[in-house]
């Protein structure tokens, strides 16, 4: 998968797990709201994490929703080191935490009142979590791979809104087999002719395409670390999950 680092990355921005983080302990609508949106977009690796942890579908969607409405309601950011902050390692060490005490916390999950549940479609959930691997995979190991595979999806999702806002949703469509090196992608030329273009012009769309793959993928890592050069290390973890290291 060619995913290496580009050199000379522009100026880090601001991103929603920094702003997050600088907000540790404040009240702040602005760094709630991105704690809601990263809390929405990787919600499935903390289901399939307490799933794997041996709850039920029922238990398990009573314990994310009870855990997400603390990381949003409950200043549950103040373990959040401003230092090293990675919303991966965050997320996994809080659920972790949350999950071995969650028989404290028993009656409350069966009330659920007044918490602020996320919008989130628990029936696609369990549906993919029976497709998770059901052997020795532990529930951490599930959680980094999901992680990984949800930054990919993601990825893939801004990519196809990119080019179908530019009317070119047929080119993507055609070329997104060759991003991720997966087997049995068609050749070139049988997709230059599909498209009506010359087997050079599919090469330099494929090279483009990568390129922007590579630098999409980078900036949707970007949006959970605190700092440029943890971005390389999430790279590195998110390629090391992919292979089931």
């Amino acid at each position: 998968m060619p995913l290496a680092s580009e050199a000379g990355d522009s100026q880090f921005h601001t991103t929603h797990w920094s702003l997050i983080v600088q907000a540790a302990g404040k009240e702040g609508e602005s760094s709630r709201a991105a704690l809601a949106d990263l809390c929405g977009a990787y919600w499935y690796p903390v289901y399939a994490f307490i799933r794997r942890r041996g709850h039920s579908a029922e238990d398990a969607r009573d314990l994310a929703q009870e855990f997400f409405a603390t990381l949003l309601e409950k200043g549950y950011l103040a373990d959040a080191d401003p230092e090293r902050g990675r919303f991966r390692a965050f997320l996994l060490t809080a659920v972790s935490r949350f999950v071995s005490k969650q028989h404290e916390r028993a009656a409350a999950l069966k009330r659920g009142g007044g918490r602020r549940d996320l919008p989130l479609d628990f029936d696609i959930g369990e549906t993919r979590y029976q497709r998770e691997p059901s052997h020795e995979w532990t529930a951490e190991r599930i959680f980094a791979r999901r992680w990984a595979l949800t930054l990919l999806d993601r990825t893939i999702a801004a990519l196809r809104k990119e080019h179908e806002e530019a009317g070119k949703l047929p080119l993507f469509d055609a070329l997104k087999v060759y991003l991720t090196g997966e087997a049995g992608a068609p050749p070139l030329r049988s997709v230059a002719d599909r498209l009506g273009m010359s087997e050079g012009a599919v090469k330099v769309a494929v090279h483009r395409l990568r390129q922007k793959y590579r630098d999409a993928l980078r900036g949707e890592i970007a949006q959970t670390v605190t700092a440029q050069e943890d971005v390389d290390d999430e790279l590195r973890l998110l390629l090391a999950a992919l292979r089931g290291e």
